[in-house]
Formats: structure tokens, sequence, C-alpha cells
């Protein structure tokens, strides 16, 4: 079988068995199965899901990194080796990541005695709900680790492109839920009531001033309202209304800018409506703020292994690598996977033929920056 095959296969067995954050029982079994056959150390850290492997000798060491956990989508995309478990699907491409970064590892195997240090693999569970390198980190995965380099798919950008970028890259994630407590009343009769779907309904539109009235034109900022709740029948006004949503930014005066005319909004409701607003805001990853010198050379090396590279639009996604770029410096980039339908979509599809070159470019990112420390 060759090389490129082999990593397909592994990619599509990944694809027909996808597991939720946190559930990657299977998922960590069958990694430690093959890296243990292609004889590549795993290291005895303590995690219930995961896997963290290493290559080479020496001082020196870099990280890459791969996630490994699917979502909870029930897949449409039609191919022959979808899921087998029902309701979740790898929809964001980790299990194109995980075969990248097993194919990166057999290269960098297959010229272990000539690396000029280690090479230590990151298999992370758990990137969907943020949680994931939070639990590598306390691990002591980063432990001496002097730069780490990791990917995400881009399926706007056709195979055999490259993007990344110096400095904030990916956005701050926070999530908000607004709860809008009025009075019920007979539908027949909203004067006796304090009606907070009316109340709802006023305060959304008000929200959307905040990113083109609020915010300087020239930061980036996404104020998004997903989901309402409220009511139950079609005569009753409700007496609670519940908002949920996200905010997206990439600097932190602008996050706590947005969160604070967020609650001054709210206030103003309240206050003239004679309603109870209380909102709960949850935060996500930070923004991911690549380095600028492993970004360039990062860059550097894409052109030299034959990408075609650009410079990386800002992403307003949330990405869980932002955690280890607060505790040494690296470089998350985009590769592309020409899907017709984007990221968490059920019909997901991202051409198979990004996966060896990719495999072939980070086992080379890897030996170079190991040159680099």
């Amino acid at each position: 079988m060759s090389f490129g095959q082999q990593l397909i296969d592994w990619r599509r067995e990944l694809h027909e068995h996808p597991e939720l954050s946190g559930e990657e029982v299977q998922t960590t079994a069958r990694l430690r199965q093959w890296l243990t056959a292609a004889d590549i150390r795993v290291l005895p850290y303590d995690l219930p899901t995961g896997v963290v492997a290493e290559i080479g000798t020496g001082p020196k060491q870099i990280a890459l990194r791969a996630d490994i956990d699917a979502l909870p989508i029930v897949e449409r995309s039609g191919v022959t080796f979808s899921s087998q478990n029902p309701g979740v699907m790898h929809a964001c491409g980790h299990d194109i990541h995980t075969s990248v970064m097993l194919g990166a590892a057999l290269r960098l195997k297959d010229r272990e005695a000539a690396l000029p240090g280690r090479v230590r693999l990151l298999f992370q569970p758990a990137e969907e709900n943020f949680g994931g390198a939070k639990t590598l980190v306390r691990a002591g995965a980063l432990k001496d680790i002097s730069a780490i380099f990791g990917m995400h798919n881009e399926p706007g950008l056709p195979v055999g492109n490259f993007a990344t970028r110096g400095g904030p890259f990916y956005a701050n994630v926070d999530r908000f839920v607004i709860r809008v407590t009025g009075k019920g009343a007979h539908a027949a009769r909203p004067h006796e009531g304090t009606d907070a779907i009316v109340i709802t309904s006023q305060l959304v539109t008000a929200l959307q001033s905040v990113a083109s009235r609020n915010v300087n034109t020239l930061d980036s900022v996404v104020l998004s309202v997903t989901r309402i709740t409220g009511g139950n029948t079609w005569n009753v006004l409700p007496e609670n209304v519940e908002l949920e949503g996200t905010l997206r930014t990439h600097r932190t005066e602008v996050q706590q800018q947005v969160k604070g005319r967020v609650q001054e909004i709210a206030a103003g409701f309240a206050s003239a409506f004679n309603a109870q607003i209380d909102i709960t805001w949850y935060a996500g990853p930070t923004a991911l703020v690549n380095d600028e010198r492993w970004a360039d050379f990062a860059t550097a090396v894409a052109r030299e292994t034959g990408y075609e590279t650009q410079h990386a639009e800002l992403h307003m996604g949330g990405e869980d690598f932002a955690v280890y770029l607060q505790h040494i410096p690296g470089a998350f980039v985009s590769i592309g996977s020409a899907s017709p339908f984007g990221l968490h979509h059920p019909a997901f599809n991202p051409d198979e033929a990004l996966i060896e070159p990719a495999a072939h470019y980070f086992a080379r990112l890897a030996e170079k920056a190991l040159q680099q420390i």
C-alpha cells in the first residue's frame, strides 16, 4: 500500500467512527495502535482520551498538534465511508488533521536518526468544547517544548494553497445567555402584562447596533443572536424569554467594550419596560495569536514544499490551539481542502488530496524548526 493511500485509509476509518469531545476512547485506541505499530514512542501521560507521542532524541524539542474530536451533527455528505455513529460526524475535518499528523510522524520516524532533536505529537481531544488544550497543558505535554505548530483545513482554499499570518488570527470567543423577565398575561389583554417577546424583539435589533455604531469600523467584531426561546402556546404572553448568542473579537479592549455596551443596552431596556434582564457570559478560547517569526518561517517552508502561499485574513472562528500559544511561541496555519460545503455543515466533504502533501510539509517543518532553536 502506498504512503498516501495508508493515510487516506486511516482518515476514512476515523471518519466512520467519530466521537464527541471527551468521549474519544476508540479514537485514542486506534491512534495508540497505529503509532505503536510504527515503533513510535507513546508517552505515559495521564489522559482519559488523547495521545502524546515523540520521535527523536536530544534536548531540542518542538511540537505538532492535531485535534481528534467530532461534532453532534447528522452526516449528509454521501461518501461511502459516512459516519457509523448516528448523530456524530467529523464535520470540521479533525479526521483529516489527525491523518496528516500521523503521516508526518511516519516521515519523521523514517529520519529519526538524523533529526537534530525531538518532535512531540499532540493528538488532542475536546477541541470543539475548548477544553482539550488546557488538559494537555496541565498534564505537562508542553514541558521543554520551544515551539508548536498546528493546522486547520480551509474549505474556501483550493488544494495546494496555504495561508497564515503573524499576530492575531482566530478570534476571542464568548457565548452569552440573556434572560428577559416580564409579566405574563392573556394575549388579548397585553396591557395587563409586560410583554417579554416585544422587549426581546427590540433588544435583538438594538444589539446589532453595537458592532455597527459603537466599535471602530477598523476593528473586527461579530455579535450574533443565535437562539430565542419563549412561550408555549398561541394565546398567552410568556413571562420569560431567553436569548443566546456569541461575540467574536480579536482585541481584548474591543471585547470588553462590547460586553460593557451590551450590559448598558440591557439595563436601559429593563428600565424602560419595567422588566428584568440578566446576562451571563461564558468565555471560550482567547484570540489565537501567531508568533510573527514562526508564522513567516512556516510560510517559507510551505513555499519550499510547493504550496501556493498567501497572507491569511482574520478568522472569526475560535480555536483551542490559542491556549498553547499563550505558553510557548508557534504558528497555526490554514491548508486548502476545497470542500463545496463549509465547516460544521452536514455535507462537509474535504478533498483527501490535501493529506499526503500536508504530511510531508509538517515533517519538513518540524525538522527545519529543530534546526532553528
